[in-house]
């Protein structure tokens, strides 16, 4: 269950804020193996590596139309429409990134402006397993399709008969996804960053995964391909007073921690009878859970802290740095500003991760592991790159040239000084 901590030192902070270790593991050789192997045998690779992992042995792998149509007559039709509202309020929210062009005048003459283009070619990892994931299916395909990325390139891992969540396909299908891969893991990473006779070679690859599909998309990095952000396991940090509801807290908690046994729950509150009325529920509802295995073993590694007040709370958070933030509180909005490192921050007792996770309209494509520090979660933006524009009159040369002469001359770069100093002279 989760280990307690009531009033911890200062000094206690940083043990506190660690995330749990793994041993170490050298995924490193056996990714580049799966990598050499795939830029020699391309397609046949892939089916190989699928049936030594996915145990199963496929004849093709890209998702056929009719595929697509089975998937779409075995998704109920409430769940058709639960996923459609889920969709309309991705696409709103992301919709709203979208930035006006402004030309800026920054000496008369000399106009400067900033321009968005789609990143051309892009891959969407969906993971298959114990949890088929189609709702990242909406989080990363709808602000791709927003971005008008030209390719978009879906892979998932096929079940052992071959097949593939009928939910991923109706999903992508909805939202216009067309080019679905039946294919997992390092090998599926691999497939994007070198392109096969089937699938073709992305720019930017997208999406979470075990820590083999975690590791194979920072190696893949050295070959040229970018990547969404660094990814762990997934994570959560409740802050709670006593105007919380102890059983939405533990739910919240215990949403996360069935993700898998590697995630981190953390809850913080300035009151031990919050604390202790939150592991009552953590206790009542993990026993009903059907992933309760996941959950407990999750917990092992969680914690509950009492600190002294709610803006330790903030500051400890601060430093840990979650991927979910739920700040459990009636006056949650009045800590808005405090908050410095958070993916995605959730406000009020009815506030559930869980919305976001599925159909608030914000993205759950987010830094773990204290990345948010420095990475923000996905956007419209992580979809696209921008370009900057200048366009320079006569008038606007002749009011900066001088200007940029002279700092060319100092740095003893004469042939930049030239190119100014021969439109000035053509001038006077």
């Amino acid at each position: 269950m989760m280990k307690t901590f009531i009033k911890p030192q200062l000094s206690d902070w940083s043990i506190l804020t660690s995330r749990p270790t793994k041993e170490a593991q050298d995924l490193q050789k056996i990714i580049l193996d799966v990598f050499e192997k795939i830029q020699v045998d391309k397609d046949e690779a892939l089916i190989d590596f699928t049936e030594q992992f996915d145990q199963v042995r496929l004849t093709t792998l890209e998702i056929s139309v009719e595929e697509i149509e089975e998937a779409k007559n075995l998704i109920a039709q409430d769940l058709k429409q639960a996923i459609q509202l889920a969709a309309s309020n991705i696409e709103k929210f992301h919709i709203s990134q979208r930035e006006e062009i402004k030309i800026i005048e920054t000496t008369k003459g000399v106009n400067c402006w900033r321009e968005n283009r789609g990143i051309e070619n892009v891959g969407i990892y969906i993971p298959g397993g114990t949890a088929p994931l189609f709702s990242t299916t909406l989080m990363l395909g709808i602000p791709a399709k927003l971005a008008e990325c030209k390719n978009i390139i879906l892979c998932t891992p096929p079940n052992k008969e071959g097949k593939i969540h009928p939910a991923i396909l109706y999903t992508a299908n909805l939202i216009g996804i067309e080019k679905i891969y039946k294919v997992g893991g390092i090998q599926a990473i691999g497939a994007l960053t070198f392109g096969t006779e089937t699938i073709q070679k992305v720019d930017k690859i997208f999406g979470p995964g075990n820590q083999y599909v975690t590791a194979a998309k920072q190696v893949a990095q050295n070959f040229g391909v970018a990547i969404d952000m660094p990814a762990g396991p997934s994570e959560v940090l409740v802050i709670a007073d006593e105007t919380s509801i102890p059983k939405y807290v533990a739910a919240d908690l215990l949403s996360q921690a069935e993700h898998g046994i590697d995630s981190q729950v953390i809850l913080l509150t300035n009151t031990e009878k919050i604390l202790n009325e939150t592991i009552f529920e953590l206790n009542a509802q993990l026993a009903l859970l059907p992933r309760k295995d996941f959950a407990a073993k999750a917990l092992q590694q969680s914690r509950g802290i009492v600190l002294n007040s709610i803006e330790e709370c903030v500051s400890f958070s601060n430093i840990y740095a979650p991927e979910h933030l739920i700040f459990a509180c009636e006056n949650a909005e009045n800590y808005i500003s405090k908050i410095s490192n958070a993916g995605s921050v959730f406000l009020g007792n009815y506030s559930c991760e869980s919305a976001g996770d599925y159909a608030s309209g914000t993205n759950h494509t987010l830094p773990t592991n204290g990345y948010a520090k420095n990475y923000s979660g996905v956007s419209l933006d992580s979809f696209v790159k921008k370009m900057t524009f200048q366009k320079l009159t006569a008038q606007g040369i002749q009011n900066i040239g001088p200007t940029i002469e002279l700092m060319a001359e100092a740095e003893e770069l004469f042939a930049h000084k030239n190119a100014v100093t021969l439109r000035l002279n053509d001038l006077k």
